[in-house]
């Protein structure tokens, strides 16, 4: 087969999954597509952890070890069906703390401490390392397979070039779909679905290349039973400690491995969906192992002596002359490791991201400031964290030369990410487990992997001295890497799994045991161990009335963006029954607060942010203890009283609010009656008095025209006053009648804007819009807006008291639905004015000063009521800012649809 067409091949395929990840993401967004969240897609993701090892790799450790290539296979079945409880509650912690990686998960845990997150994120950089080098390797070895059997004389280029080119175009697709925004849930769907279509394909092809060696090239199964008896295979024996040590290790992975944490727990959408993986993920494992040995037999009698069996996958069907399903086969290994790359990249970037950058920015910028846009910041480290961790995986594989057996390069990774365990389970189902137990733990483990099997995998003279493999370092005999302790003549695997785990639990258990856990350490391990007993944690002692709501805004808003931020404080607001505010800072909003903040930053950098505005309350030890004794019996007493108790702060506050407002409602009343008399005086006055001196007669001709004026002035202004008033009857009694037409928003705008010149016209006003964005068609009554959008132009040119006043309007589409934001940059609205503004006859000037009567943001609540929509004034954003809310498409007014 031409090697250039194996090429096309290649980006044909890439091109093909971006495609499905660009069209799911494009569903996703719209709210489409609800079957991409479903088991089949979630099972099918968890494919991840089969990779080019278990692709390529299975076949040549069956043809070197016999059946023990199972153990790679049999642990995460053991784990899925016998101890499924275990990823349920990893799932459901997920869901509840929002974490957003393995290091996120662990830091929350232990008191939400930093240190942690960034130990477990060397640690699984470190342990990524080799496995995306064997990747890489795995993609290279193939290319050369092509190229040796090539017949079209291209050249092929030198591994490390392949290499290079497929990091390269690896780290490109992952920033594409893998860094586009921060969602909510650091979610992925297209990267997912995209995950979901290449598990289809590379059993597909394993089974397409089984199917041909066992009825095409053997005779059927009882021909390939007896060339199994046949082979060296039958020779193998069965050793134990490895044995159960590789099942342990390939369990242990399952749960530990950034990526498949990443698939397991923080793509998940529904916990039930791992109900159907319990079973069908052991399905796929089983269909993926069903022909391994097969392959490996047939291979060792077919191809050469001294061929590579890591690839008998491809040159089986290649030495027969099936150029077409040594493609697909080809096909199915790109898949096995483009996959694992590129979800590894996605969770190993987040989490260098949350517990490395933000928490270094944090430390850098001023205290109680926080400048800049976030979420920039945040991707841009993402992308460059991608970038990084695919160049140490290529770095690896060029320095390490490459390795025979692909198998042993996953096992290394293996025992890297296995340190995690101890922390991970301990966590969860031990509340004595401390921050320092657990740090000590992984560094200790951390710190026998790398140097019993991580440095020694470069080879004797490579990272490590000679010496020390043979004598130890500083001739200390009982610290050789593949002889601790004096310990001989295990195997070099088994023997740092062995003592890296041995090491680290026990670090962890003395340290948990030798220390006593902080305040937030113990709510979170009550929230942890205890996750389907209590529906969430306490709130963690935040202080109240540290934190000004409105730089908590301002916090949120550069992190989440301005829409997300908004919702989630109105909706904090309208908890709390203030409708219209900003929420105050108690510890049960400061606690939603955090967690909000963590599903983009990471837990420990949300609790720092929030920390450093906030501050926290001190728990004494006294009542550490009183928390630990407490009763299952007692904590649920407790939680029915404070629910009681926050029912009944609730109400009282909200009859509070409700009688402040009544009281200034009262106040607006008597003002409104002495306004609305001088209102309706002055005018008939003027025009009695001037009338009746025209009455006399014998005036001037311009003196009668001008009393004329005067008259007809005045008797506008009462037709206006009383206007506004029947105007404002109508719309609240729902018998207004709408002229629905079709008008362009950027039109409707610019006669807005015209129309509300006139408003103190000698006052110069900075207008900034978004022509392109304001082209929209609405369905609607254009003069009835236009008096909405008219009213709050002319509010800002006339209340606006900046000395470079200036005026943004904000136009963006969600759904069916239109937004208009009216901002100035003036000081805004006083906080306990904002909920009147709205009210009949409410005004914020002196009540007796000369103007309107307080009907113009009243008339405009009754419009947009008619109209379908809203209008709502926006706290927290500089100055005024009023948004307007309607539908692209308004058939018939509510009133008329109630009818």
């Amino acid at each position: 087969m031409p090697f250039n067409l194996l090429v096309l091949a290649c980006v044909t395929y890439v091109a093909f999954l971006f495609l499905v990840a660009f069209v799911v993401e494009r569903k996703a967004a719209r709210g489409a597509a609800r079957w991409l969240r479903s088991p089949v897609v979630y099972t099918l993701s968890l494919s991840i952890y089969c990779t080019a090892w278990t692709f390529y790799g299975a076949v040549g450790y069956a043809a070197r070890s016999g059946l023990e290539f199972l153990t790679i296979y049999l642990g995460p079945t053991l784990v899925f069906i016998g101890w499924w409880w275990i990823l349920r509650k990893l799932v459901h912690i997920g869901r509840q703390q929002r974490v957003t990686s393995i290091a996120d998960m662990i830091s929350s845990r232990y008191g939400k401490s930093n240190l942690l997150g960034v130990i477990v994120t060397v640690i699984c950089v470190f342990a990524a390392t080799p496995y995306i080098a064997l990747q890489l390797q795995s993609v290279t070895l193939s290319f050369g397979v092509f190229a040796a059997a090539g017949t079209y004389g291209w050249a092929m280029p030198d591994t490390n070039s392949t290499a290079l080119w497929v990091a390269a175009g690896l780290t490109l697709f992952t920033i594409l779909f893998g860094t586009r925004n921060l969602d909510a849930n650091e979610q992925h769907t297209g990267v997912v679905t995209a995950i979901a279509v290449e598990a289809v394909v590379k059993l597909l092809a394993l089974l397409a290349v089984g199917i041909f060696v066992v009825w095409f090239v053997a005779s059927g199964p009882a021909d390939i039973v007896a060339r199994i008896h046949a082979s060296s295979i039958s020779d193998w024996e069965l050793v134990p400690s490895r044995w159960a040590g590789f099942t342990l290790l390939s369990g242990a992975a399952v749960i530990t491995l950034p990526r498949m944490f990443q698939v397991l727990v923080v793509e998940n959408s529904d916990e039930r969906h791992l109900a159907t993986a319990s079973w069908a993920f052991p399905l796929y494992l089983l269909a993926m192992s069903l022909f391994v040995v097969p392959i490996a037999v047939v291979g060792l009698e077919v191809m050469p002596t001294g061929a590579n069996p890591d690839l008998f996958v491809l040159t089986l069907p290649l030495s027969q002359g099936q150029g077409a399903l040594a493609m697909l086969a080809f096909l199915g290994g790109f898949s096995s490791a483009t996959s694992m790359v590129i979800v590894a990249s996605i969770a190993l970037a987040t989490m260098v991201s949350n517990h490395v950058v933000m928490p270094l920015w944090l430390s850098l910028r001023p205290a109680q400031s926080v400048s800049g846009d976030v979420r920039r910041l945040v991707l841009l480290s993402r992308r460059l964290s991608i970038a990084g961790v695919l160049g140490l995986g290529y770095l690896y594989y060029s320095l390490s030369g490459g390795s025979s057996a692909l198998a042993a390069i996953g096992l290394i990774s293996f025992v890297g990410v296995a340190q995690m365990l101890p922390a991970m389970l301990g966590g969860i189902f031990w509340r004595g487990a401390t921050r320092n137990g657990a740090i000590w733990g992984l560094g200790i483990g951390f710190a026998v992997w790398v140097y019993a099997l991580f440095l020694p995998s470069f080879g004797p003279g490579a990272a490590l001295p000679i010496d020390v493999f043979m004598q130890g370092p500083f001739g200390l005999d009982w610290l050789r890497p593949y002889a601790l302790f004096g310990v001989q003549g295990m195997d070099p695997m088994i023997h740092a799994l062995f003592w890296s785990l041995t090491l680290n639990t026990t670090a962890f258990t003395l340290g948990s045991l030798f220390s006593f856990p902080g305040p937030v350490e113990r709510v979170q391990g009550l929230a942890f161990v205890n996750v389907f007993d209590t529906e969430r944690a306490e709130p963690q002692g935040w202080v109240q009335g540290r934190a000004e709501p409105e730089a908590l805004l301002v916090m949120a808003q550069r992190i989440l963006g301005d829409e997300a931020a908004l919702a989630f404080f109105e909706a904090q607001a309208q908890a709390q029954g203030k409708a219209g505010y900003l929420p105050d800072p108690v510890p049960e909003f400061l606690d939603a607060l955090e967690r909000r903040l963590a599903s983009s930053v990471g837990a420990a950098t949300a609790h720092a942010m929030i920390t450093e505005l906030a501050g926290r309350a001190r728990v004494t030890v006294a009542d550490l203890m009183r928390m630990a004794g407490e009763t299952a019996q007692i904590m649920e007493y407790s939680s029915q009283l404070e629910s009681q108790r926050e029912e009944l702060t609730r109400t009282a506050r909200q009859l509070r609010d409700a009688n402040e407002k009544l009281t200034q409602l009262s106040v607006q009343k008597d003002a409104f009656l002495s306004q609305i008399s001088h209102e309706l005086r002055t005018p008939m006055t003027s025009i009695r008095a001037f009338s009746e001196i025209m009455m006399e007669g014998d005036m001037p001709p311009e003196m009668a025209a001008n009393y004329a004026r005067i008259i007809n002035e005045e008797a506008i202004r009462l037709t206006r006053l009383l206007d506004d008033l029947l105007d404002l009857g109508v719309l609240e009694n729902g018998t207004v009648q709408l002229n629905l037409k079709l008008a362009n928003l950027s039109e409707l705008i610019e006669r807005s804007l015209r129309a509300a010149s006139h408003t103190r016209p000698e006052r110069s006003f900075t207008i900034q819009r978004d022509l392109p964005a304001e082209q929209i068609f609405l369905r609607t009554d254009p003069d009835r807006l236009c008096q909405v959008l008219i009213n709050l132009i002319s509010n800002a040119r006339k209340y606006c008291d900046s000395a470079q006043p200036e005026l943004r309007l904000v136009v963006r589409q969600r759904g069916a639905r239109v937004i208009i934001d009216v901002i100035d940059n003036g000081t805004g609205i006083p906080r306990d004015k904002q909920s009147l503004i709205f009210e009949k006859f409410a005004r914020l000037t002196d009540q007796m000063r000369a103007g309107g009567a307080g009907l113009g943001l009243a008339i405009c609540r009754e419009i947009m009521v008619n109209l379908g929509g809203s209008v709502s004034y926006l706290p927290g954003q500089g100055g005024a800012a009023f948004r307007v809310t309607l539908p692209l498409r308004l058939e018939k007014s509510p009133h008329e649809r109630a009818a």
